[in-house]
């Protein structure tokens, strides 16, 4: 007689895996198969996290710092976080009300889940970042796409998300910088959005400000933590993985209202307990230590758009808008006649070139390929060769 089978409950169907982990697992393997494989898939830095910041965790260690540190974080790590937002956003934050957690994931985990069950709606960018929906539908809410025009600049607008909304709405996500277009939404779309959610006092809003050190062409970085009207619903995201290099450490952090920090504090009890101590320490010498390895790193990735933007723009039938920020190309591959997905798969498997095809990020994906040039100026010059070439090959360029 067969034994029954154990089974997750059914939500857990509804949970998505991320794409871009499964083109790095299948990169690694044709590369361990001796294929030669440009990656352009994964979205972290290729740069080493600053060395000052790694003497801080082994100072840490040695000094003793072992144990359990409070759930919300050590105080001098929020209060770090705290001048920070001050001197980069011109706005002064309680260290109270500051969380931090285990990876920029773990706030956006806990805002969709604080928020969503059956009946609700929760509205995000599409495409987007994939976690998003995946968490809304596990979650039990509606997931409501806003989606993102090629040309607006791929950034999300007052009258997107506005329209949107209903007596169901319950959370609003934005994300600018954004991935996986680069879009950056406008102070004026920020403003006009602000104003228009005063009409809709029960929503809540999660801004995921994750990229906002890399902008490009002297864009100032405009949070939606400035609209003292919104501070009462607003959680910010944002934490050290893009910024320095940190994306292994997993440290991120949440601004949250004071109605709903007590939620999320329960929230991290019940789930991670705490951040290593560590890796807090690190934190502390990442925000409070020379910047200019961050300067660096962004004048790294301006000098690689550029060069990815030339390169993209010059093969026939593709077009790529500017990206204002991150380190993402959005390129339009429509007129390959090929969906995204068979563009990525053909690229990786053919050409030896990892790109996430926009589906991944949702269904206003298709017709787009994700290329990040976090990689140098010389794989990024052949990966664009490969490509051309590629096309070429299937009679689209």
């Amino acid at each position: 007689m067969p034994r029954p089978q154990v089974e997750p409950v059914a939500a857990f169907q509804r949970l998505k895996n991320e794409s871009a982990f499964e083109v790095l697992a299948r990169a690694a393997a044709l590369e361990a198969a001796g294929k030669s494989v440009i990656n352009l898939g994964i979205g972290q830095p290729d740069f080493k996290t600053p060395e000052h910041v790694v003497e801080a965790a082994i100072k840490a260690l040695r000094d003793g710092h072992h144990g359990y540190t409070p759930a919300n974080g050590i105080l001098p790590l929020r209060e770090a976080v705290a001048a920070d937002l001050f001197e980069r956003r011109g706005v002064e934050v309680d260290p109270g009300r500051i969380l931090v957690v285990p990876g920029g994931k773990v706030t956006m985990f806990f805002a969709i889940v604080m928020f969503g069950e059956p009946g609700a709606e929760i509205l995000y960018p599409n495409p987007g970042f994939p976690i998003y929906e995946s968490t809304i539908a596990y979650s039990g809410a509606t997931p409501v796409p806003v989606p993102l025009r090629e040309a607006d600049g791929f950034a999300m607008t007052a009258e997107a998300v506005l329209s949107r909304l209903t007596p169901r709405s319950r959370l609003v996500i934005l994300n600018s910088p954004a991935n996986p277009t680069g879009g950056v939404t406008p102070p004026e779309e920020l403003d006009k959005l602000a104003a228009g959610l005063a009409a809709h006092p029960r929503v809540a809003i999660l801004s995921d400000e994750i990229y906002s050190r890399l902008l490009y062409d002297g864009r100032a970085h405009a949070s939606l933590l400035r609209y003292p009207a919104l501070a009462d619903r607003l959680i910010l995201l944002d934490g050290w993985s893009k910024t320095y290099a940190m994306t292994g450490w997993r440290l991120g952090y949440g601004v949250w209202p004071e109605a709903l920090f007590d939620a999320a504090l329960r929230l991290a009890v019940n789930c991670h307990s705490c951040v290593n101590a560590a890796t807090q320490f690190a934190g502390i010498a990442a925000l409070e230590g020379p910047q200019d390895s961050v300067e660096a790193m962004a004048a790294a990735f301006t000098e690689r758009r550029a060069l990815v933007l030339r390169a993209l723009n010059r093969i026939p039938g593709l077009r790529a808008a500017e990206p204002g920020g991150a380190f993402y190309a959005f390129p339009n591959i429509a007129a390959s006649g090929l969906s995204a997905k068979q563009v990525e798969i053909g690229l990786l498997e053919e050409a030896g070139v990892a790109t996430i095809a926009g589906t991944s990020f949702g269904a206003e994906g298709e017709g787009f390929l994700r290329i990040s040039y976090a990689n140098s100026l010389e794989n990024i010059e052949e990966a664009m060769a490969r490509i051309r070439h590629w096309l070429s090959d299937k009679g689209s360029a």
